[in-house]
């Protein structure tokens, strides 16, 4: 087999296990989904690819330094998933294209045991364990409330108690908003919390992450 179809099927394999990565992040409606991840680690299985035979014969050359470029270049990337306007969220969906990254530098180093079992792992992680988590202990969701009166978000704020982390009141199509960050016990399902801050009176949930 000629190193031009190996290093193509790398491609193609770093592609395949970005996708399933991706799959399952859009089944659950996050920001990043399947192009994404495949962009990522054929992106990152591609630059291995270069630093490994696009630099053969050229002195004191470091591949080591091309894979670091990598890891900061998808860190951006992750950053601009977690940054919301008001709220900090999306850390799973980050922490998975850096993961993602990771997968595709492993195949374009031809480490495809690697590589499988990585994707493994991670396919593991975001479902099984969160379908089969330990509902002790407390989780941290991010909620954006609006209310013509400024008033109303106060008040809103207060009758969470110390749930009520961090918040900012803000302006926003002339509307007053409020995002912060609740925690709440997880034993409480997303769809109780959801009612429950439906019926706070005088604001309008928007979001809850």
């Amino acid at each position: 087999m000629s190193l031009t179809l190996q290093l193509i099927i790398r491609l193609l394999v770093a592609g395949a296990l970005g996708a399933l990565i991706g799959y399952e992040r859009e089944l659950r409606a996050k920001g990043a989904g399947v192009r994404t991840h495949v962009l990522v680690a054929l992106g990152a299985a591609l630059f291995m690819i270069i630093s490994q035979h696009g630099f053969a014969g050229v002195d004191r050359f470091d591949a080591a330094r091309v894979a670091a470029g990598v890891v900061t270049g998808i860190g951006f990337l992750g950053g601009g998933i977690i940054m919301k306007k008001n709220h900090v969220s999306g850390l799973t969906t980050a922490a998975g294209l850096w993961v993602t990254g990771a997968i595709g530098m492993s195949v374009g180093c031809g480490m495809y045991l690697m590589a499988g079992a990585c994707t493994f792992l991670v396919l593991f992680c975001l479902e099984v364990l969160n379908a089969y988590s330990i509902k002790f202990g407390q989780r941290e969701v991010a909620v954006v409330f609006s209310s013509e009166d400024e008033m109303a978000l106060l008040n809103a704020v207060e009758s969470l108690g110390k749930q009520a982390g961090n918040f900012n009141l803000y302006r926003e199509d002339g509307l007053y908003k409020v995002a912060l960050d609740m925690r709440v016990s997880k034993k409480e399902s997303a769809l109780e919390l959801m009612k429950r801050l439906k019926n706070i009176p005088g604001v309008v949930l928007d979001s809850m992450e």
